[in-house]
């Protein structure tokens, strides 16, 4: 399968061409930003379709990250997914930023509990658990920081994130210490590639995933309204 796989949840302007049957991107950027992904997306992915020498009516399909993340920012790459996937006729299909953080743990078959969490600010993490063989222990949800920290009870975690250094450093003092700390601003762009290859596109709608009502409410859109997919 070819696959295009954008981000833009969090703080990165991100995509990349996966080919499956090559086992792994022929083509990726990534670019650190927290605002201007709008101007940023699209030409960033003409580079990266121009270097995988793939077209797009060639893909397979467009994979895209859905949140939790930024209001504004996880719509742009939202949009654009479906946009290109229209144009093309191909399907799309989102990618959760908690399960992409988590990914590349789990399929190394950790021994250790996996904490996802996203920084919501106010006190407040997205966060899921998962066992290094990627059970689920907790669905990913939204809660302060405290509760999160409950969390401790399933052993040494490996916590990732762009808030895993917020639980590191409240981590329970009576707790075993977390066995790493693995602090990334967004996921690596070539896993939300080979998750957008996994899922079932039945199950895995390219539209926004809340865990809490967004702090400002825009005009209604075709991309609002819409209850929440179920995790990746």
């Amino acid at each position: 399968m070819l696959i295009l796989s954008i981000d833009t949840a969090l703080d990165a302007c991100a995509a990349a061409v996966l080919d499956t049957s090559a086992g792994g991107t022929i083509a990726q950027e990534s670019q650190a930003m927290k605002r201007g992904h709008a101007e940023a997306l699209m030409p960033l992915i003409a580079r990266v379709m121009k270097a995988s020498g793939v077209a797009f009516p060639a893909l397979d399909r467009i994979a895209a990250t859905t949140g939790p993340g930024s209001f504004t920012g996880l719509r742009v790459g939202l949009s654009a997914a479906r946009g290109i996937a229209l144009a093309a006729g191909k399907p799309v299909v989102g990618v959760t930023t908690l399960t992409a953080f988590a990914a590349p743990i789990v399929s190394g078959n950790s021994e250790h509990p996996v904490i996802s969490a996203v920084d919501a600010r106010h006190d407040h993490v997205y966060f899921q658990v998962l066992g290094g063989d990627g059970g689920s222990l907790i669905k990913p949800n939204v809660a302060p920081v405290a509760e999160a920290l409950d969390a401790a009870r399933f052993g040494t975690p490996h916590l990732v994130g762009n808030a895993a250094k917020i639980l590191a450093d409240r981590w329970p003092a009576d707790a075993p210490p977390p066995f790493k700390v693995d602090q990334q601003a967004a996921p690596d762009i070539a896993w939300v590639a080979w998750l957008g290859a996994a899922v079932n596109p039945e199950s895995s709608p390219a539209r926004p995933y809340y865990l809490r009502a967004p702090d400002a409410k825009p005009p209604k859109d075709p991309l609002s309204g819409a209850a929440p997919p179920p995790a990746s």
